[in-house]
């Protein structure tokens, strides 16, 4: 195991934890309130529990290191509509209206950092790819 393994270990799972976080805190305050944001940005409201479930689901798999690509793809899919839809208007660092985008560009640079990645030593998706080689 080298410090490198390590470091995108530490990486993955807390990556998945602040997904994992979000996905939760859309549920907890209140899912139709987050529908009612996205209908006000122009996005069908029902993406609102699409997102939540990727965000939650994924965010755990993501910790766990399972389906890792997927996760960071679908990832991906959700920072891009965040900029896009809701924090471009902000700027990248934002005003006192409007929040910037500076922390959605780090999360969609972690996610295409993970869908390109070759291996993920210290996860579930090696350790299982490797039992079902042998």
């Amino acid at each position: 195991m080298t410090k490198s393994e390590i470091g995108q270990a530490i990486l993955r799972v807390v990556f998945g934890f602040i997904f994992f976080a979000h996905g939760l805190d859309k549920f907890q305050g209140g899912i139709a309130n987050t529908a009612g944001f996205f209908d006000s940005l122009g996005v069908p409201g029902f993406l609102a529990y699409v997102v939540a479930v990727i965000e939650l689901l994924g965010g755990i798999a993501m910790i766990l290191g399972i389906g890792t690509r997927i996760v960071a793809g679908l990832f991906t899919v959700i920072m891009l509509g965040a900029i896009l839809f809701a924090n471009l208007p902000g700027g990248l660092l934002g005003n006192e209206e409007l929040p910037g985008f500076e922390l959605d560009l780090i999360l969609l640079s972690i996610s295409i950092y993970f869908l390109l990645s070759d291996r993920f030593s210290l996860a579930l998706d090696n350790k299982l790819s490797r039992s079902i080689e042998n």
